[in-house]
């Protein structure tokens, strides 16, 4: 457990020291990415994602070949592949969020030690939305005659 931890501790402060690193926790550099049209297009955002690319393609190969990751018992993957209507609008909310602030989830809570009240305010809009689509999910399934009680 205690291992699990501390690996996991490990992984969170490089993802954040790497995006810190390459500027990804600036909503400037972000939104100039997201504006190609812009006039001062910065590329930096697209080079990060192809650096991500091939590493992830690697782990998913290793994972291929083992029976079980090192400190579970097994792996846990999406159980479906579907594409539907949730998902796509989903997508679209991170989209445009993503745009308009310039930020998402990685970079926000990393942010957090750099520029807090900037971040605060992204990181609490963030836990509402959270809680929103849980409240949500839990009224979606509860049956109806329950409901008006």
């Amino acid at each position: 457990m205690i291992a699990r931890i501390a690996i996991a501790l490990v992984a969170g402060i490089l993802f954040g020291v790497g995006l810190a690193f390459s500027g990804m926790i600036d909503p400037m550099r972000v939104r100039a990415f997201l504006d190609p049209f812009g006039g001062a297009w910065d590329p930096t955002l697209g080079f990060v994602m192809a650096g991500a690319v091939l590493p992830m393609a690697f782990a998913w190969l290793v994972q291929r070949h083992m029976q079980r990751p090192f400190l579970a018992t097994a792996f846990s993957l999406p159980d479906t592949r579907i594409i539907d209507r949730r998902l796509l609008a989903g997508a679209m909310l991170f989209g445009i969020g993503w745009g308009l602030a310039g930020l998402c989830p990685g970079p926000a809570i990393a942010d957090l030690a750099l520029r807090p009240r900037q971040a605060a305010i992204f990181v609490a809009a963030m836990l509402s939305g959270f809680a929103m689509h849980a409240i949500a999910s839990r009224l979606r399934h509860v049956p109806r005659a329950s409901r008006r009680g």
